[in-house]
């Protein structure tokens, strides 16, 4: 079932910022935001935030770009940032999966009057940075209501398949879903290349045959998995993040229990009208944080939300 209460928080947010946004008129000059995430372009997950920002910039009429550096690495994400602040935009919204890495180079934006909004990745440190606010789910939160799932269904002995083991906030995901079973963290390193995802995956599976559930945290990550349990033979408990249509067919088909939606467009449209409202507005801001999940899609729920999956979710 979907987390109604945090879903009804974020939708209400939502109508107030959009509201208060069209109430504010068009600045004189036309905003610029530039949007930065940290993706190899192989990750579904994406291209629907990168869509929720482009949506928000044409709803308050401002320019909108969206940057990644395609070698993924945190060096080459940080120089996009600078490079990206020397232009002087209206507002940059950042995803901030390593804050050792991305720091200096956010605190470096702000320090020159660009204001900031965080996304995603890096609610803990996003504060600290300077950023005017975050918008994203609960990582560790969104983990341990996954393995709390896991564990009433029956699971015992679990790994986490993670993709990005630099980032902070997969890391969180598994340690949250190990810490509602009172076990120490269980991951493996399984990349973003949807071959090895499944290479290392199986060789897990076949390497330790009391393994009776795995968690993906990412979608492709969970397609692939499911790949190497049907290659293996393996009887396990699937569960995944985030929402794809693949996914959406794997919980059909019943080789997924569930996966955790973070509802991603918001995480790209949000921080856009903050800003917008921000520079329009004397500073105007949510009193908060905006949480975007995390909320269960299910068998029960799937086929409600099916046309939305990549799209909008």
């Amino acid at each position: 079932m979907l987390n109604a209460d945090i879903y009804r928080t974020a939708g209400t947010l939502l109508l107030a910022l959009a509201g208060a946004a069209a109430v504010a008129g068009t600045a004189v000059a036309q905003e610029r935001y530039v949007m930065i995430t940290h993706t190899q372009g192989t990750d579904p997950f994406w291209p629907v935030v990168e869509k929720g920002g482009r949506d928000a910039a044409e709803a308050v009429g401002a320019e909108f770009e969206y940057l990644f550096a395609p070698s993924g690495d945190m060096a080459d994400m940080a120089s996009l940032i600078e490079a990206a602040t020397a232009t002087q935009p209206d507002g940059l919204v950042i995803s901030l999966p390593d804050a050792d890495a991305l720091g200096q180079a956010i605190r470096a934006a702000v320090d020159s009057g660009v204001p900031v909004i965080t996304i995603n990745s890096g609610l803990e440190a996003s504060a600290s940075l300077g950023a005017l606010m975050h918008v994203g789910q609960p990582e560790r939160l969104a983990g341990q209501k996954a393995g709390e799932r896991a564990k009433a269904e029956g699971v015992t002995n679990a790994l986490c398949l993670n993709q990005e083991a630099f980032n902070t906030a997969l890391v969180d995901r598994c340690t949250g879903y190990f810490e509602a079973f009172g076990q120490d963290l269980n991951m493996i390193d399984v990349s973003n290349d949807v071959v090895q995802i499944k290479t290392r995956t199986a060789a897990a599976l076949q390497a330790d045959d009391s393994i009776d559930a795995l968690l993906a945290v990412g979608p492709h990550v969970c397609e692939a998995a499911a790949d190497a349990v049907d290659e293996v033979g393996a009887k396990v408990h699937l569960s995944c993040f985030d929402m794809t249509p693949g996914v959406i067919n794997l919980i059909t088909a019943g080789k997924v229990q569930y996966t955790i939606d973070q509802q991603q467009r918001l995480q790209g449209y949000m921080p856009i009208i903050a800003l917008h409202l921000y520079n329009t507005n004397a500073g105007m801001l949510p009193g908060a944080n905006i949480p975007s999940g995390p909320g269960f899609v299910d068998a029960s729920n799937a086929s409600g939300v099916s046309e939305q999956a990549g799209v909008n979710r």
